[in-house]
C-alpha cells in the first residue's frame, strides 16, 4: 500500500518548481496532497496507512481545514469498514462568526478529556499545527499525537517536540522520492 500511495503522491501531488509556503519560506517543489486526498484510490490508501499508524486508546481525529479534511474524512471512513469506528472533526482557521462561534465542527461526537489524533497533509514549520493543538487544547479534548503524509523536515519535527508531541509521518521527503522510484504494485 505504501508504494502505490508514493507513487499516485508522485504522479498527483508533487511538482517542482519554485513556490512560496503556507511558512513564508522558498522551496524547489510544492506538495499538493489534496489531488491525492480527494482521488478514491488516494483516500483508501492514506485512510487504511494513517489508522495503522493510530493508538488504539483514541476516541477520533481532526485537524486543520482545507488539508486535513480529506484525511479525516478517509480515516473515519475507513476506520468504520474496520471495526475501529473513528470520528472527525475539523479545526477552522477562524471561529464560525455566529451560532455556536466556535474552532471545531463535529464535536457533538466527543467527550470533554477524550484523547485525539491530530492529521495533516504537509509538515514545514510546524507553525500550524501548533495552533491546532491548541485550539483543540482549548475545546476540551487531549492530543496524544499528530500524523501527517509528508514531513518536509525543515523544523516541524523539532518545533512539535519542543510542546512535547512526536511527528509521524508516512513519509519524509527522502522515503517519498525513494519509495517512487522502485517497482509500483498494481492497484
Amino acid at each position: 500500500m505504501k508504494r502505490r500511495l508514493a507513487g499516485l503522491l508522485l504522479e498527483k501531488s508533487y511538482i517542482e518548481g519554485e513556490v512560496v509556503l503556507t511558512s513564508g519560506k522558498t522551496s524547489d517543489y510544492y506538495f499538493d496532497c489534496k489531488q491525492t486526498a480527494l482521488h478514491p484510490e488516494g483516500a483508501y490508501l492514506l485512510g487504511n496507512l494513517f489508522l495503522d499508524m493510530l493508538p488504539a486508546d483514541i476516541a477520533g481525529v481532526g485537524g486543520m481545514t482545507l488539508g486535513a479534511d480529506p484525511l479525516v474524512t478517509a480515516v473515519s471512513v475507513v476506520s468504520q469498514t474496520r471495526g475501529r469506528p473513528l470520528p472527525g472533526f475539523i479545526v477552522r482557521k477562524s471561529p464560525k462568526g455566529h451560532g455556536t462561534n466556535q474552532y471545531l465542527e463535529g464535536m457533538a461526537n466527543f467527550r470533554p478529556g477524550d484523547r485525539v489524533a491530530l492529521l495533516e497533509d504537509v509538515v514545514t514549520t510546524g507553525g500550524t499545527l501548533v495552533k491546532v493543538i491548541d485550539r483543540v487544547t482549548d475545546a476540551g479534548l487531549t492530543v496524544v499525537g499528530v500524523y501527517c503524509v509528508l514531513d518536509r523536515e525543515e523544523g516541524g519535527r523539532e518545533a512539535l517536540a519542543g510542546r512535547g508531541f512526536g511527528l509521524n509521518a508516512i513519509f519524509t521527503r527522502r522515503e517519498l522520492l525513494a519509495a517512487g522510484s522502485g517497482p509500483r504494485e498494481a492497484g
